[in-house]
Protein backbone atom coordinates (compact mmCIF):
# COMPACT_ATOMS: atom_id res chain seq x y z
CA UNK A 1 0.00 0.00 0.00
CA UNK A 2 0.93 3.68 -0.66
CA UNK A 3 1.21 6.85 1.30
CA UNK A 4 0.85 10.08 0.09
CA UNK A 5 1.66 13.00 2.90
CA UNK A 6 0.60 16.34 2.51
CA UNK A 7 2.24 17.90 5.23
CA UNK A 8 6.94 18.30 5.56
CA UNK A 9 8.59 16.45 8.12
CA UNK A 10 10.72 17.85 10.61
CA UNK A 11 14.18 16.71 11.19
CA UNK A 12 14.93 15.07 14.72
CA UNK A 13 18.22 15.61 16.54
CA UNK A 14 19.43 14.36 20.18
CA UNK A 15 21.41 17.04 22.42
CA UNK A 16 23.20 15.52 25.42
CA UNK A 17 23.79 17.55 28.75
CA UNK A 18 26.60 16.13 30.47
CA UNK A 19 27.27 16.89 34.06
CA UNK A 20 30.30 16.45 36.21
CA UNK A 21 31.24 17.77 39.55
CA UNK A 22 35.26 19.43 39.46
CA UNK A 23 37.04 21.52 41.95
CA UNK A 24 33.57 22.04 44.30
CA UNK A 25 31.49 23.14 41.05
CA UNK A 26 29.03 21.83 38.48
CA UNK A 27 30.34 21.76 35.15
CA UNK A 28 29.22 20.53 31.56
CA UNK A 29 30.84 19.04 28.79
CA UNK A 30 30.53 21.37 25.58
CA UNK A 31 31.98 20.67 21.80
CA UNK A 32 33.33 23.60 19.78
CA UNK A 33 31.87 22.97 16.34
CA UNK A 34 33.84 22.14 13.31
CA UNK A 35 31.11 23.32 10.39
CA UNK A 36 28.29 25.35 9.80
CA UNK A 37 25.95 26.62 11.58
CA UNK A 38 27.86 28.35 14.21
CA UNK A 39 31.50 27.04 13.15
CA UNK A 40 33.34 27.74 16.13
CA UNK A 41 31.00 28.26 18.68
CA UNK A 42 30.29 25.69 21.56
CA UNK A 43 27.66 23.19 21.55
CA UNK A 44 26.13 20.51 23.41
CA UNK A 45 27.02 16.95 22.03
CA UNK A 46 24.13 15.44 19.79
CA UNK A 47 23.26 15.51 16.23
CA UNK A 48 20.58 14.06 13.21
CA UNK A 49 18.95 10.89 14.07
CA UNK A 50 19.62 7.95 11.46
CA UNK A 51 16.38 6.42 9.99
CA UNK A 52 16.85 3.02 11.47
CA UNK A 53 17.75 4.15 15.49
CA UNK A 54 16.17 4.54 18.37
CA UNK A 55 16.28 7.66 20.09
CA UNK A 56 18.33 6.59 23.06
CA UNK A 57 20.12 5.15 20.75
CA UNK A 58 21.33 7.98 18.67
CA UNK A 59 21.85 9.93 21.95
CA UNK A 60 24.54 7.25 23.18
CA UNK A 61 25.53 7.10 19.45
CA UNK A 62 26.33 10.67 18.99
CA UNK A 63 27.76 11.54 22.51
CA UNK A 64 30.30 8.74 21.89
CA UNK A 65 31.41 9.95 18.47
CA UNK A 66 31.97 13.28 19.12
CA UNK A 67 33.13 13.54 23.12
CA UNK A 68 34.21 9.88 23.70
CA UNK A 69 32.29 9.36 26.39
CA UNK A 70 30.25 6.13 26.81
CA UNK A 71 28.33 3.98 29.15
CA UNK A 72 27.10 6.44 31.55
CA UNK A 73 23.65 6.60 32.83
CA UNK A 74 21.41 8.85 30.51
CA UNK A 75 17.83 10.46 31.22
CA UNK A 76 15.35 11.73 28.44
CA UNK A 77 15.22 15.35 29.59
CA UNK A 78 12.92 17.70 27.15
CA UNK A 79 11.76 17.93 23.50
CA UNK A 80 12.47 21.57 22.21
CA UNK A 81 10.99 22.82 19.21
CA UNK A 82 11.27 26.31 18.53
CA UNK A 83 9.99 26.92 14.82
CA UNK A 84 13.66 29.08 14.36
CA UNK A 85 15.82 27.19 16.77
CA UNK A 86 17.85 25.48 13.69
CA UNK A 87 18.75 27.65 10.63
CA UNK A 88 19.43 24.64 8.43
CA UNK A 89 15.95 23.55 8.57
CA UNK A 90 12.62 22.41 10.97
CA UNK A 91 14.58 20.37 13.48
CA UNK A 92 13.28 19.05 16.75
CA UNK A 93 15.79 17.94 19.30
CA UNK A 94 15.23 15.23 22.36
CA UNK A 95 17.07 16.22 25.30
CA UNK A 96 19.06 14.03 27.30
CA UNK A 97 21.43 14.40 30.70
CA UNK A 98 23.64 12.33 32.00
CA UNK A 99 25.32 12.62 34.83
CA UNK A 100 29.84 11.51 35.36
CA UNK A 101 32.13 10.76 37.92
CA UNK A 102 35.33 13.00 36.40
CA UNK A 103 38.11 9.77 37.30
CA UNK A 104 39.56 7.85 34.50
CA UNK A 105 37.49 10.38 31.50
CA UNK A 106 39.06 11.08 28.66
CA UNK A 107 37.59 13.30 26.03
CA UNK A 108 38.49 13.17 22.65
CA UNK A 109 36.64 15.34 20.33
CA UNK A 110 34.71 13.54 17.17
CA UNK A 111 34.49 14.15 13.41
CA UNK A 112 31.94 17.17 13.94
CA UNK A 113 34.30 18.69 16.34
CA UNK A 114 37.20 20.54 16.71
CA UNK A 115 37.68 20.55 20.26
CA UNK A 116 35.79 19.11 23.44
CA UNK A 117 36.05 20.45 27.31
CA UNK A 118 34.67 20.79 30.62
CA UNK A 119 33.00 24.56 30.96
CA UNK A 120 31.43 25.63 34.50
CA UNK A 121 27.08 25.91 34.31
CA UNK A 122 27.43 29.35 36.10
CA UNK A 123 30.38 30.42 33.40
CA UNK A 124 29.50 29.64 29.91
CA UNK A 125 31.08 30.82 26.66
CA UNK A 126 28.50 31.89 23.89
CA UNK A 127 26.85 28.81 23.04
CA UNK A 128 24.67 28.04 19.47
CA UNK A 129 21.53 27.19 18.65
CA UNK A 130 19.17 26.89 22.31
CA UNK A 131 21.65 25.00 24.12
CA UNK A 132 21.56 27.37 26.56
CA UNK A 133 17.94 27.09 27.39
CA UNK A 134 18.65 23.31 27.29
CA UNK A 135 21.65 23.27 29.79
CA UNK A 136 18.97 25.66 32.04
CA UNK A 137 16.47 23.18 31.89
CA UNK A 138 17.93 19.91 32.83
CA UNK A 139 20.14 22.10 35.94
CA UNK A 140 16.78 22.70 37.06
CA UNK A 141 15.83 18.76 36.19
CA UNK A 142 18.71 17.69 37.99
CA UNK A 143 18.27 20.04 41.06
CA UNK A 144 14.66 19.10 41.78
CA UNK A 145 15.35 15.09 41.38
CA UNK A 146 17.90 15.52 44.07
CA UNK A 147 15.26 15.69 46.27
CA UNK A 148 13.82 13.00 45.36
CA UNK A 149 16.30 10.47 44.03
CA UNK A 150 19.28 8.68 44.12
CA UNK A 151 20.18 10.16 40.93
CA UNK A 152 23.05 12.71 42.57
CA UNK A 153 25.52 9.17 43.00
CA UNK A 154 25.59 8.95 39.24
CA UNK A 155 28.77 11.32 39.80
CA UNK A 156 30.20 9.08 42.58
CA UNK A 157 33.55 7.24 41.57
CA UNK A 158 33.75 3.75 42.05
CA UNK A 159 34.73 4.52 45.88
CA UNK A 160 33.13 7.28 48.07
CA UNK A 161 32.79 8.12 51.80
CA UNK A 162 29.31 9.27 52.96
CA UNK A 163 31.02 12.68 53.57
CA UNK A 164 32.16 13.16 49.39
CA UNK A 165 28.20 12.24 49.09
CA UNK A 166 26.93 15.08 51.22
CA UNK A 167 29.68 17.70 49.36
CA UNK A 168 28.31 16.74 46.22
CA UNK A 169 24.89 17.02 47.25
CA UNK A 170 25.11 20.66 48.41
CA UNK A 171 27.58 22.06 45.79
CA UNK A 172 24.99 20.48 42.71
CA UNK A 173 21.47 21.32 44.63
CA UNK A 174 22.93 24.41 46.24
CA UNK A 175 21.42 24.02 49.54
CA UNK A 176 22.80 22.38 53.09
CA UNK A 177 22.22 19.08 54.60
CA UNK A 178 22.43 17.94 57.89
CA UNK A 179 24.90 15.83 58.23
CA UNK A 180 22.99 13.44 60.84
CA UNK A 181 19.72 13.79 58.48
CA UNK A 182 21.88 13.45 55.00
CA UNK A 183 23.91 9.65 56.62
CA UNK A 184 20.72 8.14 58.24
CA UNK A 185 18.09 8.86 54.69
CA UNK A 186 21.11 7.14 52.43
CA UNK A 187 22.18 4.31 54.42
CA UNK A 188 18.19 3.72 54.94
CA UNK A 189 18.18 3.00 51.13
CA UNK A 190 20.02 0.08 51.13
CA UNK A 191 21.75 0.56 47.96
CA UNK A 192 25.62 1.26 49.58
CA UNK A 193 27.99 -1.86 50.64
CA UNK A 194 31.20 -1.09 52.57
CA UNK A 195 34.33 -1.54 50.42
CA UNK A 196 36.00 -2.91 53.58
CA UNK A 197 38.93 0.35 52.74
CA UNK A 198 39.20 3.81 54.29
CA UNK A 199 39.73 7.21 53.20
CA UNK A 200 41.65 9.89 55.80
CA UNK A 201 40.05 13.09 55.55
CA UNK A 202 41.92 16.27 56.66
CA UNK A 203 42.29 15.84 60.38
CA UNK A 204 39.62 13.34 61.45
CA UNK A 205 39.99 9.65 61.60
CA UNK A 206 39.73 7.68 58.63
CA UNK A 207 36.17 7.31 57.04
CA UNK A 208 34.77 4.05 55.97
CA UNK A 209 34.38 3.98 51.73
CA UNK A 210 31.29 2.95 50.17
CA UNK A 211 30.10 1.53 46.45
CA UNK A 212 26.74 1.62 44.64
CA UNK A 213 25.48 -2.38 44.86
CA UNK A 214 24.17 -0.99 41.27
CA UNK A 215 25.36 1.88 39.61
CA UNK A 216 22.44 1.17 36.98
CA UNK A 217 19.95 1.95 39.38
CA UNK A 218 18.22 5.19 40.11
CA UNK A 219 15.74 5.16 43.27
CA UNK A 220 12.80 7.37 44.04
CA UNK A 221 12.57 7.98 47.48
CA UNK A 222 9.44 9.77 47.65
Amino acid sequence: MTYSYAYPHPAVTTDIVVFTVENQALKVLLIQRKEAPFAGQWALPGGFLAIDESIDACAARELEEETGVSGIYLEQLYTFGAPDRDPRERVLSVAYYALMPLDDVTLRAGSDATAAGWYDVDDLPRLAFDHGEIIAVARDRLTAKMDYSTVGLMFMPGEFTLSEVQSLYEIVSGQTRDKRNFRKWLLGLDILEETGGKKVEGAHRPAMLYRLKDKSDVVITR
